[in-house]
């Protein structure tokens, strides 16, 4: 992995029939991907209210955003971005892995602690849409919320990777 990248990895542990997952297409920059099964993550410098958001689908399509203070951002056309985005899926199980620079995004600083939101949208046969996150908010789901932001990245290692300070704990859900 490069330096200044962060990896992330979404495994979807369940009947894949009964959900909507998209079929793939060429790895290419997509819009609205959260309307459908995908997977999410936000980053922020720690302490700072700009953020970035990524989506990530099985579709191999992927999204970008830069906001300088919650929801109050624009989308990434940026192709350099270019996330890798690797897709599995067997019986039962749906895996996506995502590698992307995060040295080129205006708010990285070097060697800053990292605020992560992980999040995923997953769609049924019936199209409605179920919220996964690591945390949710007081009321609905809303990933671009602070309280998502729960997983805090702060040791960098020596090859610059950075790892989290504490374990990750399991997904919480919200549904229809």
């Amino acid at each position: 992995m490069p330096a200044g990248a962060l990896a992330v990895s979404y495994v979807l542990d369940a009947d894949l029939d009964r959900l909507t997952i998209p079929p793939p297409r060429p790895a290419r920059m997509a819009d609205q991907l959260w309307q459908h099964t995908c997977f999410e993550l936000f980053v922020r410098c720690a302490g700072s209210s700009a953020y970035h958001e990524f989506n990530f689908a099985p579709s191999g399509e992927w999204a970008a955003y830069a906001f300088n203070a919650y929801r109050e951002g624009v989308p990434l056309a940026d192709a350099t971005l270019d996330p890798r985005v690797t897709v599995r899926s067997s019986p039962g199980k749906l895996e996506v892995d995502a590698v992307m620079r995060l040295d080129s995004l205006s708010f990285m600083r070097a060697r800053s602690s990292l605020s992560v939101a992980v999040s995923a949208v997953i769609e049924d046969c019936d199209g409605g849409l179920s919220y996964w996150a690591l945390a949710h908010p007081a009321g609905k789901p809303d990933f671009h919320h602070a309280d998502s932001f729960a997983l805090e990245l702060t040791h960098v290692l020596s090859n610059g990777i950075v790892a989290p300070a504490t374990p990750v704990s399991p997904f919480c859900s919200w549904g229809r």
